[in-house]
């Protein structure tokens, strides 16, 4: 019997179009199926209104840059039924300086607060820093999503029994040849390369784009997919600079029919058609220190072979022979790379099949129970500490 009920999160959430929201909706929908929770309560972080203090309501709003809202909804948590509070943490989603509101939110709150760390800098500027410190400091438990961001946070010294490892979650899918998909999607006897996520600049896919002739001359077969939207904050600023820019590469280096660009946000059963269907899977980032890439954790999900350039993440979750590894800003490295994944069938099984077996360890059905749990201990040592409850 858990002694948690109810657990709110903080974070943003569907329908808005960003990594941490995915994220959290899986999270969310995955814990919902273990059926242990009396209730539990999104707190999406939204640019455009105004949290309203409606203590009746199920669904609750922090506006992103309106200090005020993030006391008034502690308060809201100090007085509601809720045991514990989960916060999905990345420094752009929260307002202020290096999104230091939050920290007005934790100083508030009078429930355990377990904050999962979605970025984590080798060097952190020093307003960062102070808001990852003073995070850190009211937080219950820090949850990490790998090893790499595990030893990040001891050298920034937060005590070991205060950290939580649990993965970042992959949905739990069957591993089939990607010919067995290809002809629903058209694709028959093509071989797929494909890149999925919100468009920016860091994303690297320009490297694979002029990689691309290179190994059309060795297989004309090609075609490179790449899915999904331009980032809204990165359209808000930029518009659609970034994705113009690549169709006008794709189009000067004679590509048309080889590369394809989805210009929309992808259901979840097309995405996984996708994937599935793809021969290799291709993470070009340009920052070495990028700790967590949901993308990655999907292709390794589906059992994709992968070719990536060496950021922290791709670096611990590709080690072992799980996948290959391309320069960072080197075309012509990915194109080796492909190249030889596409060439040698017995390299690409042993990639497929290590992926798909390290990716069992974190499948969302896993992942919620060790969120779950986590957030029953919480509960446990609260009721400990404050027998009479926190309504102070």
């Amino acid at each position: 019997m858990t002694s948690v009920k109810e657990v709110a999160y903080v974070s943003t959430f569907p329908p808005r179009k960003c990594g941490i929201a995915t994220f959290t909706a899986d999270l969310v929908n995955s814990i919902g199926q273990l059926k242990k929770l009396k209730d539990q309560r999104v707190i999406s972080i939204d640019g455009r209104r105004l949290f309203k203090p409606a203590y009746e309501g199920i669904e609750h709003k922090i506006g992103r840059d309106f200090i005020e809202d993030y006391v008034l909804m502690a308060d809201f948590l100090n007085n509601s039924s809720v045991n514990v509070v989960n916060i999905q943490h990345e420094f752009g989603i929260f307002g202020g300086e290096s999104g230091e509101y939050i920290c007005a939110f934790l100083d508030k709150l009078k429930r355990p607060a377990a904050t999962t760390l979605h970025t984590v800098l080798p060097n952190f500027e020093n307003k960062a820093k102070e808001v990852f410190n003073k995070i850190v400091g009211r937080s219950a438990a820090i949850v990490v999503l790998n090893e790499t961001t595990r030893s990040l946070v001891k050298q920034y010294g937060v005590p070991a029994k205060k950290v939580k490892l649990i993965p970042h979650g992959c949905p739990d899918l069957p591993l089939v040849p990607s010919a067995k998909v290809k002809p629903v999607l058209g694709l028959k006897n093509k071989i797929v390369l494909s890149t999925f996520g919100l468009l920016s600049k860091g994303k690297g896919i320009e490297h694979v784009i002029q990689a691309l002739p290179a190994v059309i001359k060795r297989e004309p077969r090609i075609v490179y997919y790449v899915l999904g939207v331009t980032h809204p904050q990165v359209k808000r600023t930029d518009g659609e600079a970034y994705r113009n820019m690549l169709l006008k590469m794709a189009k000067n280096l004679g590509l048309r029919g080889h590369v394809k660009f989805l210009n929309r946000f992808l259901s979840k059963p097309e995405l996984f058609n996708y994937l599935q269907a793809t021969d290799v899977y291709i993470t070009p980032y340009l920052s070495p220190n990028q700790v967590s890439s949901g993308t990655l954790s999907y292709a390794l999900a589906a059992g994709k072979a992968v070719v990536s350039t060496p950021y922290l993440h791709a670096k611990e979750a590709l080690g072992e022979g799980r996948g290959v590894f391309c320069k960072f800003n080197d075309s012509a490295s990915i194109a080796e790379r492909v190249t030889e994944i596409i060439e040698n069938k017995t390299l690409r099984k042993s990639l497929e099949h290590k992926a798909y077996t390290y990716s069992r360890k974190f499948t969302w059905p896993l992942v919620a129970k060790k969120y779950l749990a986590l957030f029953d201990e919480l509960t446990k040592q609260s009721q400990e500490e404050w027998p009479s409850g926190f309504h102070l």
